[in-house]
């Protein structure tokens, strides 16, 4: 009868290879994890900054139809130009000042947005001529088309932020390049 007096040493060999590997998965998942919090939590931020903008348009509807209550019984088209459009690759019309404290026009009121936007996105700043959109749309832009469909038709405005992330970590194919990543939308006012 032979007695087992312990593990050999290729059994322990094999568990620490096997709990290894087992613990490299985990903090490769972890690593994972906090990239797709990071990247949930950017695109979370987007989603306000652009239902802001909307919210700031609706309070202003004169500068965004070309009829709106009290002068006109309902609202009517869209606005051929606003200060409130900014076409691919360009700038706004008029630069954006210092946001005040208490916003009254509606040039203030996009100010502080841009303004809230610089400071919430990383990179916003330098991305707002070459990555930000806010234009007319007849049309949506194809899934995993990069250029916006800014037609200046239709009823639809379509939204487009930009922020940086690390080479590589934006999951959204339509994204101009490895650094950047993108929310777009579209919404009828």
């Amino acid at each position: 009868m032979t007695k087992n007096k312990g593990f050999s040493l290729i059994e322990v060999m094999v568990t620490l290879v096997l709990t290894t590997i087992g613990i490299l998965g985990m903090v490769a998942m972890q690593g994972r994890s906090i990239q797709y919090t990071q990247d949930s939590v950017q695109r979370n931020t987007a989603i306000m900054l652009a239902s802001d903008l909307v919210e700031i348009m609706r309070a202003n509807p004169g500068e965004i139809f070309t009829k709106a209550p009290p002068a006109a019984p309902v609202y009517s088209g869209l606005k051929e130009d606003s200060l409130f459009y900014k076409k691919p690759k360009s700038s706004f019309d008029s630069a954006p000042a210092a946001c005040d404290a208490n916003p009254n026009t509606a040039v203030e009121m996009r100010d502080c947005w841009i303004e809230s936007v610089v400071a919430s996105l990383p990179g916003a700043e330098a991305l707002l001529e070459s990555a930000f959109h806010i234009c007319r749309s007849s049309a949506p832009s194809d899934k995993d088309e990069k250029e916006p469909n800014c037609d200046d038709k239709g009823s639809m405005l379509e939204i487009q932020l930009a922020w940086t992330v690390k080479d590589g970590a934006c999951p959204d194919t339509r994204a101009p390049n490895a650094t950047t990543c993108i929310y777009r939308t579209r919404v009828e006012l």
